[in-house]
């Protein structure tokens, strides 16, 4: 199915999931024709001079104005504003990759499943707040979805056909920045400790997320939509060396697992040139240098994300939403020095305890539950 993707739009394309991205599709000859941008104009710029997509959105219009500027030599058209993801993810491409941040993907999402053949999903928070709408989307436009999480990358490889007879996904976790500490010894760190992953080298709000452990809640809960699995069918393991990206146990106890060098640039390809592969921009897998591979139980009580999301999945409605924003609006105020590492779970389990749990699969009311989540949550300390 789809053998030859020959053009993409890459959302997010100045983030480090969004260049690693431009990376593989250079390398798999592919035609950029459409990208999106946050705040990073300067290097917004340089893809467009590299790649000369047909479409760049930008955030915000004041610097969506400035870059219409810098680029009014190339025929990019810039489009700003809130809204303007979701023109750059409607432009007809056989792969979209949205690697846009947070709960912002969710719209883009959508919009893509009605012109990509294939959506390549990094961003995991559309499947976390509106698993059953976005795959419905998916399936009336026919549009396939491939992740590209590491984690869900290899469960995915890991499954090749026998879904139907698994046992258990088994998703591996680093640890974070502060694997083996206590509560006592989280009191007082920083965001910039904070973000010091041991492994992989990622944006500044998933590096926080893998820090607190949601990062691996938010995981297991995508898990869930993307393999049509129960959460008690979902372990999660500490494997600090990060090798090992996840593994799938079957009803004959095999346990399969998928291997390789922390570097986004497999998962990412993998999503772009499936069924197929291809010679990639990475180095290979020495497991004499790597020398052994650790594993440990998950420390719950000092990381007590990783329950809530459990929980949060076994409940279903709105609160998975409900937890997704409040977490962005903790991560924000934990940046900008107004909470404490600690006060990230204190904030979040709060606003899910608050909350009156319902039914919901509208889409346009889920982004006005999460709106108002986040701003309810950042309006409190503020």
């Amino acid at each position: 199915m789809m053998d030859d993707l020959t053009t993409i739009s890459i959302l997010g394309s100045t983030g480090s999931i969004g260049t690693q991205s431009l990376q593989c599709a250079d390398n798999l000859h592919m035609k950029v024709k459409a990208i999106s941008v946050g705040k990073n104009i300067k290097l917004a710029e340089e893809q467009i001079r590299r790649y000369s997509p047909e479409i760049c959105s930008v955030a915000s219009e004041e610097d969506a104005k400035l870059l219409k500027i810098a680029v009014k030599d190339t025929s990019t058209e810039i489009i700003g504003g809130k809204n303007a993801a979701v023109e750059a993810a409607s432009v007809d491409v056989d792969v979209c990759l949205n690697s846009i941040s947070g709960f912002a993907g969710l719209a883009p999402t959508i919009a893509a499943a009605g012109h990509a053949h294939r959506l390549a999903l990094a961003n995991q928070e559309p499947l976390v707040a509106a698993g059953e709408t976005v795959k419905r989307e998916l399936k009336k436009n026919g549009c396939q979805l491939l992740p590209v999480d590491s984690e869900h990358s290899a469960v995915f490889q890991c499954l090749d056909g026998h879904a139907s007879e698994v046992k258990k996904l088994i998703l591996t976790c680093s640890g974070g920045a502060f694997f083996g500490k206590t509560a006592s010894e989280l009191r007082d760190v920083t965001p910039a400790q904070a973000l010091g992953h041991p492994t992989w080298n990622m944006g500044g709000k998933i590096t926080i997320d893998c820090a607190t452990l949601m990062n691996k809640g938010l995981e297991v809960i995508e898990a869930m939509h993307l393999f049509d699995i129960t959460p008690d069918k979902i372990d999660v393991v500490i494997h600090r060396e990060s090798i090992i990206h996840s593994m799938v146990e079957f009803c004959d106890n095999a346990v399969l697992a998928q291997m390789g060098v922390p570097d986004m640039r497999i998962p990412i390809q993998y999503a772009l040139t499936y069924p197929n592969r291809k010679p990639s921009l990475v180095p290979p897998l020495d497991l004499i240098s790597v020398g052994k591979l650790t594993f440990y139980k998950p420390d719950t009580d000092t990381f007590p994300s990783l329950a809530l999301a459990f929980d949060v999945a076994e409940k279903g409605g709105i609160l998975p939403c409900v937890m997704n924003a409040a977490n962005e609006a903790a991560v924000r105020l934990f940046f900008d020095g107004k909470i404490t590492f600690g006060q990230i779970y204190d904030t979040v389990e709060k606003t899910v305890a608050s909350t009156n749990n319902r039914a919901c699969d509208d889409v346009n009311e889920i982004i006005a539950i999460s709106n108002d989540v986040y701003h309810s949550v950042i309006s409190s300390v503020n």
